[in-house]
């Protein structure tokens, strides 16, 4: 799914925002035809084009795209302009179905857009569409991305959106159409939604380390249903981490080995989670670091404690971390006494979490309890097939079939 590169375009189709509010003809449109040098009549007529919104549609989503479609040629420049004569900027979608601004459009302003497809024998056809968004609307719906700008991130790192009300199955493909990933050098990816509020994207193998990574969440003002709309934007550019790291922690016996780069950097012992309280095996990314943190679980029942903690790294939204325990040096390597994190000590703490990364994959295995799909960031604990068949959009064949692997045997 990587995205925004001058693409052919050979058949188009509304995206869902304008094909719900502005029809799919291009009737009233401006035209013009321009023919150079002697061509045949049949190459004339063969040449066509039709472009999107309607001419003069009315109170469009500011997530509007300009679609074209053509036949015998391909699209050679979109020009949008508000009506103050400023320009947008905007690519082409690789698909070739539709113009993306890069940015959302304003609210209750007219727009001219401007479609110039070429043919054989230096056909031009050009079309033009007026329209206009609406008024700001009051009903916004949250959006977050998990992904920052600027950070580097381990092999595992997903790009993982959040929306904070239920999208409707048949808006999740309108969505996911929505959210942009490029990736540097390119590695094919996919989207899989973790019910109606959460969808992520991970490529069919860890990410070769040193990957730049561009990310769009292009959902301002994009219609979510139940009267809601998009709140804004979001993008990032990030990078993935030069160095690979891993970590395979195991119940017999109770360690956890670090790899770097594919050799063994450490082994240290770990206590896991107690008969009452299991961890969870899987396959898991690092969520998030904290140097210092609490951990208050007065409310849960069977728990109600709160105790300081050093060097925690997040597994799962469940509650399970690795970190510092002094308190259970004696246990480590022989006994599971913890509430389903991993513990290890001190001096382990801090080593290993002065060489991680947000996105750096784990492996837990052994525990007799399998890690709950969707109870973090989960996108490896699948295979490839499953994987894909959460995407609200057809996955190209180039993609689904991508050779993909397991990083690690399930147990």
């Amino acid at each position: 799914m990587t995205r925004l590169r001058t693409a052919i375009a050979t058949l188009a189709v509304l995206t869902a925002a304008v094909a719900t509010t502005a029809g799919c003809t291009g009737d009233g449109a401006d035209t013009r035809d321009t023919i150079a040098g002697p061509t045949p009549a049949a190459d004339r007529t063969a040449l066509s084009l039709s472009v999107r919104p309607k001419a003069h549609a009315t109170g469009l989503p500011v997530s509007t795209e300009i679609g074209a479609t053509v036949t015998g040629g391909s699209v050679e420049e979109v020009r949008l302009v508000d009506a103050h004569g400023n320009h947008v900027d905007g690519s082409l979608r690789p698909d070739g179905t539709s113009w993306v601004p890069d940015r959302p459009l304003a609210y209750h302003r007219r727009y001219t857009a401007t479609v110039v497809a070429v043919g054989a024998r230096r056909q031009h056809v050009e079309r033009r569409t007026t329209f206009t968004t609406m008024s700001e609307p009051s009903n916004r719906v949250g959006t977050g991305m998990y992904v920052q700008d600027g950070q580097t991130y381990g092999v595992g790192m997903p790009i993982a959106v959040e929306i904070l009300r239920d999208v409707p199955k048949n808006l999740r493909a309108s969505v996911q159409r929505r959210l942009f990933v490029h990736s540097d050098p390119p590695q094919p990816g996919a989207w899989h939604w973790f019910g109606p509020r959460r969808v992520e994207y991970r490529p069919a193998t860890w990410w070769q380390p040193g990957t730049k990574l561009t990310v769009r969440m292009a959902l301002g003002g994009l219609p979510m249903g139940h009267g809601g709309y998009g709140d804004t934007d979001r993008s990032a550019t990030a990078r993935i981490s030069s160095d690979r790291i891993e970590l395979r922690i195991t119940n017999r016996p109770k360690q956890m080995k670090v790899y770097r780069n594919g050799r063994l950097a450490r082994t240290m012992p770990v206590s896991l989670g107690k008969a009452d309280a299991p961890s969870s095996s899987g396959h898991m990314v690092i969520m998030d670091k904290a140097a210092h943190t609490v951990f208050d679980t007065r409310g849960i029942p069977g728990e109600n404690y709160v105790a300081p903690v050093d060097n925690a790294q997040r597994l799962t939204w469940g509650g399970e971390f690795i970190h510092a325990a002094p308190w259970s040096v004696a246990d480590q390597g022989h006994r599971n006494v913890s509430h389903g994190c991993v513990n290890i000590s001190d001096p382990d703490a801090a080593w290993l979490f002065a060489r991680t990364h947000i996105g750096d994959p784990v492996t837990v295995s052994g525990t007799g309890t399998r890690l709950a799909p969707g109870n973090g960031w989960t996108d490896w604990d699948m295979d490839w097939d499953a994987f894909v068949a959460g995407s609200a959009l057809p996955v190209p064949d180039s993609v689904r079939n991508a050779t993909a692997y397991d990083p690690y045997p399930r147990r």
